[in-house]
């Protein structure tokens, strides 16, 4: 996928841990263009759009995102190829938060079936991944 084909970014945050969570290191994240969004060009800019699944078991992804589909399409007449869906470490990984999203896959089958890109991983703890590499996490 060539991200500087992308105009949007949308990024996909846990309910649960957005309860406690305000975001800051997912946005440091992509600013930075470190963890999840190391391929991300630095010089490109993109808009941001931060959305929560709506609580388990994530279905309301679908709905959100094919409104936004059809909203940026209808005011900007950008087509779904100009989004990109970016699943926060809090859905794809075992992290400090707690373990992976257990509706993670069928979050991805309603993405897919919208038809619109998707990466994993915002965040990418130096500590969350010292214990992946001790066992502690999978």
């Amino acid at each position: 996928m060539d991200m500087n084909e992308k105009d949007y970014v949308v990024v996909v945050q846990c309910s649960i841990v957005k309860q406690r969570c305000p975001g800051y290191l997912c946005e440091k994240a992509f600013n930075e263009r470190t963890g999840g969004f190391a391929e991300y060009p630095r010089d490109r800019n993109y808009r941001m759009i931060f959305i929560e699944c709506g609580g388990c078991c994530g279905r309301a992804v679908h709905r959100k995102l094919s409104l936004l589909k059809r909203t940026i399409q209808k005011k900007e007449g950008l087509d779904k190829g100009r989004i990109v869906v970016q699943l926060a470490s809090c859905v794809s990984k075992n992290n400090y938060h707690g373990p992976p999203c257990p509706h993670l896959d069928y979050i991805k089958t309603l993405i897919d079936r919208i038809g619109l890109d998707l990466r994993q991983d915002t965040v990418i703890s130096a500590k969350s991944e010292q214990r992946r590499q001790e066992g502690l996490y999978e």
